[in-house]
């Protein structure tokens, strides 16, 4: 499994923007062969930092999904939220291995 983290950078007074952003991106994930964690938003601190994480069996399996974007036009209304509200300023994503409690292969791991 691959997961995939995307630190967010938003603008706080288009909040709204953004959770209609995030919604529409989870049944995306959900629908093309992925889990999506939630996006995570700002509850206190700083106010312009949001993420989202969502996991796929491999990065083939995340690698097909992202075919889609820019051509199916799904992916295409949902780009377009973010893209005509401005809601996010900037994004990074990265993709991690998770460690999952009762996970034995990380246990394996450590032993060896």
């Amino acid at each position: 499994m691959i997961t995939c983290v995307v630190e967010y950078v938003i603008d706080p007074r288009r909040i709204e923007a953004f959770e209609r952003f995030g919604r529409r991106w989870m049944e995306l994930v959900d629908r093309h062969g992925g889990t999506h964690h939630g996006y995570f938003l700002p509850g206190e601190g700083a106010s312009d930092k949001a993420l989202a994480l969502f996991s796929f069996p491999s990065l083939a399996a995340y690698e097909e999904y992202r075919q889609l974007f820019g051509v199916h036009p799904d992916f295409v209304a949902a780009d377009r939220i973010r893209d005509e509200s401005g809601c996010v300023l900037r994004y990074e994503r990265s993709f991690m291995r998770p460690l999952l409690p009762g996970d034995l292969a990380g246990d394996l791991v450590a032993e060896r």
